[in-house]
């Protein structure tokens, strides 16, 4: 980038050393043990990623929530009110395999530990795809995980009584070993300080409509949102890595909806995965996640050994 870009550019690029200094005396509040618990299927985050990326993170989003509790009290004291707290949401989004899993895990686990605001809570949007019933019935099923997979009306109005301070918000649960949404199970969401939103398409919006009625986007709701970003061929990498350690995980499980890989030979696993990535992921993340790369307020970018390589934060 030179310098008429990097000075029109909306964001400040911060190298892994720079962004690291920015730790200043931010406790490390996770082991190592903690942190390899928390991390994905290939995903190879360790304490060293955590302490030069995550906890930087932290610091910075426990000044925005600080910030942000003390504007809501301003704003009660202006109204003459003693209502709820509001909590603070944070978007994750990016691709499959990209990482947004671990990321949302870390930096609840971090969080958590903030004095001012212990309550932290995830939310994966996956409990949010139609049940496979529906996608099916609507010939949806090679679009599982596109904008159109998604119960997008429950998923907003889960999200408003959450902003709302209603409590013991339910949501639905997503299982990755049927492939489908467990009937009658279900996560609890109560009045959390911060609550973490993980998915794919969380930044997606669509066109404006013409009669001019607002139309809402998960976005909107969002304080403050990051985007996992990659090259493509190193997404695709990982992918079929991660396609390889199900295959001797979780795809041996008679019970999963995927168990018939599970017998696959090695050449066959990686025509497989490949194809999945060409038809399916690598179509939803051209077509719908990238395009919200620049809506998020963070973008951490990573290389090929999985690691994030820079930083960029949002001017304003």
């Amino acid at each position: 980038m030179n310098h008429l870009s990097a000075q029109l550019s909306p964001y400040r690029m911060f190298t892994r050393s720079e962004w690291a200094k920015l730790r200043a005396d931010t406790p490390l509040t996770l082991s190592a043990e903690e942190v390899e618990e928390l991390r994905g299927v290939n995903d190879r985050i360790n304490l060293d990623e955590v302490i030069a990326i995550y906890l930087p993170l932290s610091r910075l989003l426990n000044l925005y929530v600080a910030a942000s509790q003390d504007l809501f009290k301003v704003t009660q004291k202006f109204l003459g009110g003693n209502n709820h707290k509001v909590p603070y949401i944070i978007g994750v989004a990016g691709s499959v395999a990209g990482g947004k899993s671990t990321t949302a895990r870390i930096l609840r686990g971090l969080l958590a530990r903030w004095p001012n605001h212990p309550k932290v809570s995830l939310l994966p949007t996956d409990g949010f795809l139609l049940p496979n019933a529906v996608l099916e019935r609507e010939g949806l099923m090679n679009r599982k995980g596109f904008p159109e997979s998604y119960d997008l009306p429950v998923l907003l109005r889960f999200l408003s009584d959450i902003k709302a301070g209603k409590r013991d918000v339910r949501a639905p649960v997503y299982s990755h070993l049927t492939y489908d949404i467990e009937p009658g199970k279900h996560i609890t969401v109560d009045q959390p300080d911060i609550l973490i939103v993980e998915g794919l398409n969380v930044l997606q919006t669509g066109r404006p409509p013409r009669d001019g009625k607002a139309i809402p986007y998960v976005s909107d709701y969002f304080d403050f949102s990051i985007f996992i970003d990659a090259d493509e061929n190193d997404l695709r990498t990982w992918y079929v890595n991660r396609f390889f350690s199900f295959r001797e995980t979780a795809f041996a499980d008679p019970k999963s909806y995927f168990h018939r890989y599970s017998k696959l030979t090695d050449v066959e696993t990686r025509e497989t995965a490949t194809r999945i990535w060409e038809t399916v992921n690598l179509v939803n993340l051209r077509e719908n996640v990238l395009p919200t790369r620049q809506r998020a307020d963070l973008i951490l970018r990573k290389s090929a050994d999985h690691l994030v390589s820079t930083v960029h934060l949002r001017k304003i």
